[in-house]
């Protein structure tokens, strides 16, 4: 088995830690759209697991949203259910909240816990694919496991 990068490393481990076998793995192309993740993994778009950083406009809060990689995320949606305005998260907003660059988040393993939401169209699917912490590291789980790593609110995002 290959040695993996330190940040796929760290999902790896975040994995593990709660209690799952699953394996990161780490490809040659680039996995760091939807449309480049399926076509590495060889699955459709919409069984690509983004991980989304929004900030809150009034408390700076970071939001996670785990969406589809066929959905566009309905903000107004998210906005109601934290009840503030969301403004755009940058670079080194995700990377000091998450630990991980933009392209590469994980739908878990970050510094600290985050407020959740978690697109209600990827439990349709047998199987999905997540980034692992660099734009060429994935993992395949299920949606029953997603739901339980990442214990976040079910929701339509779109």
């Amino acid at each position: 088995m290959q040695k993996l990068s330190p940040s796929a490393q760290k999902v790896q481990e975040a994995i593990r830690q709660r209690g799952y076998s699953v394996e990161v793995i780490e490809l040659p192309q680039s996995t760091r759209t939807a449309v480049e993740a399926a076509q590495a993994v060889g699955c459709e778009v919409a069984q690509i697991v983004k991980s989304l950083i929004f900030k809150t406009k009034r408390t700076a809060r970071p939001i996670l949203v785990i969406a589809s990689g066929a959905n566009r995320v309905n903000e107004r949606t998210i906005e109601a259910l934290v009840g503030e305005p969301l403004g755009k998260a940058d670079a080194e907003f995700v990377r000091q909240q998450t630990g991980f660059a933009i392209g590469g988040v994980p739908p878990l393993g970050h510094i600290q816990p985050l407020l959740t939401f978690i697109d209600e169209d990827l439990l349709q699917h047998e199987e999905i694919w997540a980034a692992a912490g660099t734009p060429h590291a994935v993992f395949r789980l299920t949606p029953q496991m997603l739901l339980e790593l990442c214990s976040g609110q079910v929701v339509k995002i779109r």
